[in-house]
């Protein structure tokens, strides 16, 4: 049997084998921290794919995602047949499964450990500290809303103050390479200063938030997220 002909499309600057395309779709939300970390992924390699939005315009996307993933957890990648969850397990799946330029892990195993421990620091003590204060104020409980925001301040202003020490002469997480530790932080510390901003005790870290929002793969996953903006429980601040 042949084999399809590969049909060939523009994504601005970036031609598009959609025969590729078709295989992967991420189903997520764009004002989603998760799912950002994701897209900066696809963004660094200008990944091909389809994205899903989950939300109440798209009732089939979000129905299937369920179907795949009854967790309720999302971003779900779809390569074909094969479901990936979790966003650092469906980055490495990128790296392995549709490599390009950007290698967001390195092949050396103890660098990559490095890389692994940072991406894990930033959603663990970062991005699900600062939803404590999110999911706090989603209850609508003013007492609940009061103490996830203490309880988010406590965490993040700890991790702030790590970070400020393990950051210095570092252009990115992890030295002067982007990688998946990357992709944690810049959504992490992005909402992260809008529930606790960073201070000004914490130069390296404030100059590296900048690094990321600066960064084409970040700030395209900022704008696409924009029209989101009231979605913020905590108010939005009008800056980023």
């Amino acid at each position: 049997m042949s084999k399809p002909t590969p049909r060939v499309r523009r994504d601005g600057n970036h031609p598009i084998d959609e025969t590729i395309a078709m295989t992967l779709a991420l189903y997520g939300h764009p004002f989603s921290s998760y799912t950002q970390k994701v897209l900066i992924a696809l963004y660094e390699n200008a990944t091909p794919f389809e994205f899903r939005c989950i939300s109440p315009d798209h009732p089939e996307h979000a129905g299937e995602w369920l179907r795949r993933w009854p967790l309720r957890k999302f971003p779900l990648l779809l390569d074909g047949e094969r479901q990936v969850v979790e966003t650092s397990i469906i980055i490495e799946h990128l790296q392995l499964a549709h490599p390009g330029a950007m290698q967001l892990l390195p092949a050396d195993p103890v660098a990559a450990l490095d890389v692994r421990f940072m991406d894990r620091c930033f959603d663990l003590h970062v991005m699900n500290a600062m939803q404590l204060a999110v999911d706090g104020a989603l209850t609508r409980d003013p007492v609940k809303a009061k103490d996830g925001r203490a309880l988010a301040e406590d965490k993040l202003e700890r991790a702030y103050a790590w970070l400020e020490g393990a950051l210095p002469d570092r252009t990115w997480a992890c030295g002067d390479d982007f990688t998946l530790a990357d992709c944690a932080a810049a959504p992490s510390l992005f909402y992260a200063d809008w529930t606790h901003p960073i201070g000004d005790a914490y130069p390296v870290l404030r100059a590296y938030r900048a690094r990321l929002l600066a960064r084409p793969s970040v700030a395209r996953a900022v704008d696409e997220a924009r029209p989101f903006r009231h979605l913020f429980p905590l108010g939005a601040p009008d800056r980023d």
